[in-house]
């Protein structure tokens, strides 16, 4: 079918980074939806605090910490299972900070921060499911996306290097 406009074609590389945007849009989503507890805190020395959260299933879970007026403080995290079991702890020292834990089972998970430090800090908190199984299809459009993008840009640089060659200047 002729029109009077003549073919339109479609770069790879539009395609490509089309895909790539658009699966990158996606996992912001599927991020965004999931399930997660904040809070701010003041915790003085020695003190604990504890969030909770609920998950489902088997999954990657996850937390973040950040203090606003980081000047050196340590803070001590533990991630509880539904049983109270240690999945993981790590002592932080750093302004913002994220980790990552899996989990296996349904039921409340406890994050436990402790001020190990001399002073009080100012805390924000997040914790919980990062959704990563529905991340899936999305992850494979951006790698998809990426790697016709990164073909594409080689045959492009490869032609470009063939069509203009370096004069021999005697």
């Amino acid at each position: 079918m002729n029109s009077q406009y003549g073919e339109m074609k479609v770069s790879p590389l539009i395609v490509s980074l089309m895909l790539v945007i658009i699966g990158m849009v996606w996992v912001t989503g599927v991020f965004y939806e999931t399930e997660k507890t904040h809070d701010l805190i003041l915790l003085k020395e020695s003190d604990s605090f504890e969030l909770k959260s609920e998950f489902l299933g088997e999954g990657i879970g996850y937390y973040k910490m950040y203090m606003p007026e980081f000047s050196g403080e340590t803070i001590f995290v533990q991630i509880l299972d539904t049983k109270n079991n240690i999945i993981q702890e790590e002592k932080i020292q750093t302004k913002l900070s994220v980790g990552y834990f899996d989990f296996n089972d349904d039921g409340t998970h406890i994050l436990k921060i402790t001020n190990i430090s001399n002073n009080s800090i100012n805390l924000e908190t997040e914790f919980g499911d990062t959704n990563s199984q529905n991340m899936l299809l999305p992850g494979i459009m951006i790698l998809v996306g990426s790697v016709i993008m990164m073909i594409t840009l080689y045959f492009k640089i490869k032609n470009y290097r063939i069509e203009q060659p370096e004069e021999n200047i005697s």
